[in-house]
C-alpha cells in the first residue's frame, strides 16, 4: 500500500464525497452572493440558524496536521470560506503562531499581524473568501468549548458574524484513525438552554479534570453537523499535503505513539468506576462508562491492525 492507497482510505474513513463539476459552482466565492447571504443577519433571530458545516478536504488536511504538530500542547488557526443558507462552508485553513496552554488558547498580537498579513496576501493572488471561524486543538480530551474557547467564540460572534468554532483533538484522531473534530457556535447571554447541548452531552469521554469545565459551560453553545468534501480543484494540493503527512506517520506505531495517551484514559476510567459508584443515579454514569471502554477497546484493535500494516510494509513480518 503506497500514499495514494492511504489516502483512499483516509477518504473513505472520513466519508470525504467527491463533487461534482455543477455542485463545485456552489463552492465558488462570490462576494455578491456572501454578502445577500448575510446582509439581513438571519442568526440574530434564529439562534440555531446555522445548522451544518461543510469542510473542505484540504482545510481539514491542514487542521489535523497542525492539531498534531503542537504535541500535548493546543494550537490555534484561522479558517476562510463562505455561507450559503444554512450551512457554513470552510474552503481553507492557516495555523497562528500564538502561545497556549490546556483550555487557554488566546490569539497574542504576534497572531493577529500574522493573520492580517496572510488574508492581505491571499487577496493580493485572487483569495477573497473571509474569515470564517477559528479552530484549536485538544490534545486528548475531546472535543467541546472550555470557558475562554466560549468566551472567545462569543466575542468573534458578537463583531465578526457568521462566525465559527472548531475543536479538532489529534491524540484521538491519530488513536481512532478517523478525525475526532467538532464544530460549535455559542448563545447570546439571554438565552436558557434547556440541559446539556454542548458537545452532544457526552460527559463520560471527557477526563475527570475537565469535567467541571464542561459542564460549567456545557449549556452556552451547540453543535453543528460536520461533513467534508473534495473538489477537482483541491486534488493536486490534496496529494501533496497528503505526502508529507503519509511520510510523517508512516513508520509511527500509534501503539507506541499513544502509549502514554492510552494508559492515562484507561487510569481515567478507573477513577471514574471509583467516583460513580457512590452516585445515586447509576445508570447514566455506568452508560457512559461503557461507552468510554468500549471505545478505548476499538482505538487499541484499530492501533494493533495499524501497527501489524506498516510492519508489512516496512518487511519486518
Amino acid at each position: 500500500m503506497d500514499s495514494q492507497d492511504a489516502l483512499k482510505i483516509f477518504e473513505h474513513e472520513n466519508n470525504i464525497v467527491p463533487l461534482s463539476s455543477s455542485d463545485e459552482k456552489v463552492y465558488c466565492f462570490d462576494a455578491e452572493q456572501q454578502k445577500s447571504q448575510t446582509e439581513e443577519r438571519p442568526w440574530r433571530n434564529d439562534i440555531y440558524y446555522y445548522e451544518k458545516v461543510e469542510i473542505s478536504s484540504i482545510a481539514l488536511v491542514k487542521m489535523v496536521m497542525h492539531a498534531r504538530s503542537g504535541g500535548d500542547i493546543e494550537v490555534m488557526g484561522i479558517m476562510l470560506g463562505k455561507v450559503v443558507g444554512k450551512t457554513m462552508i470552510v474552503l481553507d485553513a492557516f495555523g497562528l503562531p500564538v502561545e497556549s496552554t490546556e483550555t487557554r488558547v488566546n490569539a497574542q498580537a504576534e497572531g493577529n499581524e500574522y493573520m492580517v498579513e496572510y488574508i492581505e496576501n491571499g487577496r493580493l493572488a485572487g483569495r477573497n473568501e473571509p474569515v470564517i471561524g477559528w479552530y484549536h486543538s485538544h490534545p486528548g480530551y475531546g472535543c467541546w468549548l472550555s470557558g475562554i474557547d466560549v468566551a472567545t467564540q462569543k466575542l468573534n460572534q458578537q463583531f465578526t458574524e457568521p462566525f465559527l468554532a472548531v475543536v479538532v483533538d489529534p491524540k484521538r484522531t491519530m488513536s481512532a484513525g478517523k478525525v475526532d473534530l467538532g464544530a460549535f457556535r455559542t448563545f447570546p447571554d439571554n438565552h436558557q438552554a434547556a440541559g446539556t447541548t454542548g458537545a452532544g452531552g457526552n460527559q463520560g469521554n471527557v477526563p475527570l479534570n475537565k469535567i467541571e469545565d464542561f459542564g460549567v459551560h456545557s449549556d452556552k453553545y451547540y453543535s453543528l453537523e460536520v461533513s467534508y468534501f473534495k473538489s477537482s480543484m483541491d486534488q493536486q494540493l490534496m496529494e501533496r499535503l497528503w505526502r508529507k503527512h503519509w511520510i510523517n506517520t508512516l513508520s509511527q506505531s500509534p501503539l507506541i505513539t499513544n502509549n502514554e495517551y492510552t494508559s492515562q484514559k484507561v487510569k481515567d476510567l478507573a477513577e471514574k468506576i471509583s467516583i460513580f459508584a457512590k452516585e445515586t443515579h447509576k445508570d447514566a454514569s455506568y452508560a457512559g462508562i461503557l461507552r468510554e471502554s468500549d471505545a478505548i477497546a476499538e482505538e487499541l484493535a484499530q492501533g494493533h491492525e495499524s501497527n501489524k500494516l506498516k510492519m508489512k510494509l516496512f518487511g519486518e513480518l
